[in-house]
């Protein structure tokens, strides 16, 4: 015998869902930026829009397979290189244990397909540092906006320096304070030197570099190319207005500078060079300008190379309980570093800085405080993330990962738009064959299945939106093949509850009574069943790749919206309609044909009253 039911208040619960959809519906609205559009669009995959996609399988040299940590460094590298792209939507993310896919939804850029060129790592001499006054200049115009990547975000404070088992801080913000004194390299330096006797340049960058030129005009021009030095814009602020406009220039423009007026002219900044495309230094026989957060650093060539590095750790100093990173070099890199340091240090007289660029942005610019036979120790203000870090960084730019592209394709915005169509038309075929035959099958009943599916597609629409922007969820195909999939799901919930109800009228109970009954008996399974497709989706997620866990996704957040708006709607909606006169018609109610009880027998007959026998 069943157990008597609590009285039910169905307003309760359909006033928490219509609460959770009120705050979905704000922080839909109010949580985005820009237009109506921007608002209340989810994010799409490439499958959905077009874009590009790039497989990239990382190999070593001895042929082992990468370390988890060597796929992690790699990934944080090429999500820097293909930010320096301008293109920081793109998702980049580590597939199995050899591949890194980087995905590039709502336009094509076959930049892309070059990204996973092998990290190259640079030891510079630095010739002089400046201050970067776009890191506190908001006038900075908007394509030059600081950006954060892993080779620069957790650059430790304080100067560091190196030495042969001695110390090496390291060099961050605090390298060039604001108020020291701008240094500048020498007339001679090639990097401060006149651009009318600078090296040749290839016809593609001159091409370039006239286009700049052009663009700044040529008494800007003129003007910055005689430039010997870092620029003073308060002792001089005339030239802040005259040097304006490389303000303007995107980080393409501002590669194909010469050397010296990248770094002359403080209104070209660090946000500008460390977005330059990849390669834009990789000439190791050429000067270069490259940064760290706040600083500017004006570079001589190249004379030790990542080729040379032949391993990097991180450790405790037994000596002082701190964090140091050991560099060892190879047998002719050592001589290549020693002979470094030696230029460096200079014999003592004028201690220098030497930058470890990877890229194009300095990782560490440690000071040599002498001569350096052996391996190099980098020491300062360092926690065991940023030893961590710094030796990833030293490693991986010493080549122990190369990649070769697997896949690289570009589905145009047309072949994106046709798959949106067929899978919003797959969507809404199947919603509407649902309605049709819930409308034919449950007659009244239809319309609560129906509201139903409009409610938990809208919560879904919702989830969608909030989900791309907190954690980057992308919708694809195989992720709507999951929502279509769910309308499955959500119609075996009703299958479940109304054949159940219709049992418990059949046995002669009223439809106030046969609603909380039917639900005590279906609820179990339909949890049971909605778990065990949970399971199924979790399973899928956790254990496949690619399409797949979008599809795995999409299906269990369909679910698990759908177990809410049971619960919340289609139960109390239910317990309202039951006290309603329509649920008394069999023929409107579609619940089939309600016993009758007689009075003074108390024995139910379903028999029409034309063929009673009468009674004597």
């Amino acid at each position: 015998m069943a157990q008597p039911q609590a009285p039910m208040h169905p307003g309760r619960q359909l006033g928490v869902l219509g609460t959770i959809f009120v705050l979905l519906a704000i922080w839909v609205w109010f949580g985005g930026d820009g237009g109506w559009r921007n608002r209340l669009e989810p994010n799409l995959g490439l499958d959905l829009i077009g874009g590009t996609t790039v497989t990239l399988q990382a190999k070593t040299d001895n042929g082992k397979p990468p370390t988890k940590q060597q796929m992690a460094t790699a990934k944080d590298i090429i999500d820097s290189r293909v930010n320096g792209l301008g293109v920081s939507e793109a998702e980049v993310v580590v597939e199995g244990d050899t591949n890194i896919v980087v995905s590039l939804p709502g336009k094509s850029d076959d930049r892309l397909k070059q990204i996973g060129q092998t990290a190259e790592l640079r030891f510079r001499k630095v010739l002089g540092s400046t201050q970067d006054i776009g890191a506190a200049d908001p006038s900075a115009s908007a394509s030059a906006s600081p950006s954060t990547s892993p080779s620069t975000s957790a650059a430790p404070s304080g100067t560091p320096s190196a030495s042969g088992s001695a110390s090496a801080k390291p060099s961050g913000s605090a390298s060039a304070p604001a108020s020291a004194p701008a240094t500048s390299a020498p007339a001679s330096d090639p990097a401060s030197a006149p651009a009318s006797s600078a090296p040749p340049v290839a016809a593609d960058v001159a091409q370039q570099r006239a286009a700049v030129q052009k663009k700044l005009g040529e008494s800007v021009w003129a003007a910055a190319m005689a430039e010997t030095a870092p620029v003073d814009l308060s002792a001089d602020p005339a030239k802040a207005q005259l040097y304006a406009p490389f303000k303007t220039l995107t980080p393409e423009e501002v590669a194909v500078l010469p050397p010296a007026m990248q770094y002359n002219i403080p209104t070209v900044t660090c946000a500008q060079l460390d977005k330059r495309p990849v390669g834009s230094i990789r000439d190791e026989k050429q000067p270069a300008v490259a940064c760290q957060p706040g600083v500017k650093y004006n570079l001589d060539v190249a004379k030790v190379l990542g080729t040379d590095v032949d391993n990097a750790d991180s450790s405790i100093d037994s000596t002082n309980g701190k964090w140091i990173v050991t560099i060892s070099f190879t047998g002719g890199g050592q001589n290549r570093w020693t002979e470094l340091t030696r230029e460096a240090y200079n014999n003592g007289t004028d201690s220098k800085q030497v930058a470890v660029v990877l890229d194009n942005q300095v990782v560490s610019a440690p000071v040599i405080e002498s001569v350096i036979p052996g391996d190099a120790r980098i020491t300062g203000q360092f926690t065991k993330r940023d030893t961590e870090l710094l030796a990833n960084q030293l490693q991986y730019g010493a080549l122990p990962l190369s990649f070769t592209p697997q896949d690289a394709q570009s589905i145009s915005a047309t072949l994106g738009s046709s798959h949106l169509e067929a899978g919003v038309l797959a969507a809404g075929i199947g919603l509407g064959l649902v309605v049709l035959y819930s409308f034919f099958y449950y007659r009244l009943l239809g319309l609560v299945i129906t509201l139903s599916l409009v409610l938990s597609g809208a919560m879904v629409y919702m989830a969608l939106i909030i989900l791309g922007r907190t954690m980057g969820f992308t919708l694809t195909l195989a992720g709507f093949a999951g929502f279509i999939v769910s309308l499955g799901v959500a119609a075996d919930s009703f299958v479940i509850y109304f054949e159940r109800l219709k049992d418990e009228i059949r046995e002669g109970r009223s439809p106030r009574s046969a609603v909380p009954r039917a639900w005590t008996r279906a609820r179990r399974t339909i949890i049971s069943a909605n778990a065990i497709t949970l399971l199924a989706a979790a399973v899928l997620y956790f254990f496949s790749i690619g399409s797949v866990r979008g599809f795995a996704f999409a299906l269990g957040v369909a679910t698990i919206l759908d177990l809410v708006v049971v619960f919340l709607f289609r139960h109390p909606i239910m317990t309202m309609f039951a006290r309603s006169k329509a649920f008394l018609s069999p023929r409107v109610s579609g619940l089939g044909r309600i016993v009758e009880q007689r009075p003074s027998t108390g024995v139910a007959s379903s028999a029409p009253r034309r063929n009673r026998p009468k009674e004597v």
